[in-house]
């Protein structure tokens, strides 16, 4: 029990934390979700156009800077990578608008569901199951290959680039976009808002929270390390819900999310099993990045990119449902996980290898 105690208390200060966000002013059921945050920084550096989801959030660079300071106290920080960078780039896109179609990122998700919306319930299972296609394709061999030792300059530009964004943000500076009203315009104060971030980033580093490698390491090892951070987010947050009268249970008219139910499951089916292929939940990735990890970094960069496309494209849900581009998008983005997922699995080659042979 002694090695799961930092897990846990991650976790629960991760959902008192998310529950005081909203308490302070973010969207509810909202206080941490990177899917949205990295959407609201696409809109509020103008990569996309809708006026409701637009504004740098404050959360997202002190989940970076928190890991990377962390890290360097602690001699982790390494830079690396080189391993399938593009491919990434692509699975990062690809989880994004699936998180969009389900309006949520996996962290969001428990959030949801700790406050009461039983639609996030149906996200769980797709969640679930992606992530159990995703290690059918790990026991397949599938693998994105190693990465490399970088420069430690390498590492330290994505750090820089989000710090350079806070000037910005605090500076008021003229060409960034903010949402005058919906979800964009609900934010807690900037500077809570950062250390938020920051305290976060520090111990998800320490501790390796991730929610995909909870339920993964929990199916294929049996081992329940990352899973009980999960289940500590949920508990906190679902008193602190009711405590606050914020907790609604039910499928309708929950806040920033929609109750159809066969896009709620896919979205989070594409979210998953992307991130298995990924090796870790969106939250993950930010803080791999802020370590050193370009391949995060990249990964990152594909979700921002995937957020715009999806508000610019039209694939992205709202409160009335999915879109009928995301509807289409959801098939394509399924397609495009299982390619990457047969086309870097070792099994899947050696068998075309066999058949080339007996040719």
């Amino acid at each position: 029990m002694k090695e799961k105690r930092g897990i846990i208390l991650t976790g629960a200060i991760i959902g008192l934390i998310s529950v005081l966000l909203v308490h302070l002013g973010n969207p509810k059921n909202m206080g941490f979700c990177i899917a949205c945050f990295i959407r609201d920084i696409a809109g509020g550096i103008g990569l996309h156009s809708a006026p409701i989801v637009q504004y740098v959030r404050p959360e997202v660079i002190g989940l970076v800077l928190g890991a990377f300071l962390v890290s360097l106290v602690n001699k982790e920080f390494k830079a690396k990578g080189g391993s399938s960078p593009f491919t990434r780039f692509i699975l990062g896109m690809v989880v994004m608008i699936g998180a969009l179609i389900f309006l949520g990122c996996p962290l969001r998700m428990v959030l949801r569901i700790a406050g009461g919306d039983l639609n996030a319930i149906v996200g769980l299972v797709g969640f679930v199951v992606g992530i159990y296609i995703g290690i059918l394709f790990l026991n397949k061999g599938f693998t994105l290959k190693r990465n490399y030792t970088l420069s430690s300059f390498e590492g330290y530009l994505f750090p820089l680039v989000n710090l350079l964004l806070f000037i910005l943000l605090i500076a008021g500076f003229s060409m960034l976009h903010f949402s005058e009203e919906g979800p964009g315009s609900m934010h807690a104060p900037i500077w809570v808002s950062l250390i938020a971030g920051l305290v976060v980033g520090a111990l998800a580093q320490r501790t390796r929270m991730c929610t995909v490698g909870g339920i993964r390491d929990m199916i294929m090892f049996k081992d329940s390390y990352l899973i009980t951070g999960f289940l500590a987010i949920f508990l906190v947050a679902l008193i602190g819900n009711i405590a606050l009268g914020y907790f609604k249970l039910g499928f309708a008219e929950q806040p920033v999310a929609h109750s159809d139910g066969l896009w709620n499951f896919l979205g989070m089916v594409i979210a998953g099993w992307g991130s298995v292929l990924l090796g870790g939940c969106p939250l993950r990735q930010l803080i791999l990045a802020g370590e050193g990890n370009t391949d995060s970094a990249v990964t990152v960069m594909g979700c921002l990119v995937g957020a715009a496309i999806a508000h610019n494209f039209g694939l992205a849900s709202s409160t009335a449902g999915a879109s009928p581009n995301g509807k289409i998008a959801a098939f394509i983005c399924l397609a495009v996980v299982l390619i990457i997922s047969v086309a870097n699995s070792e099994a899947f080659g050696k068998e075309q290898n066999l058949e080339k042979a007996k040719n």
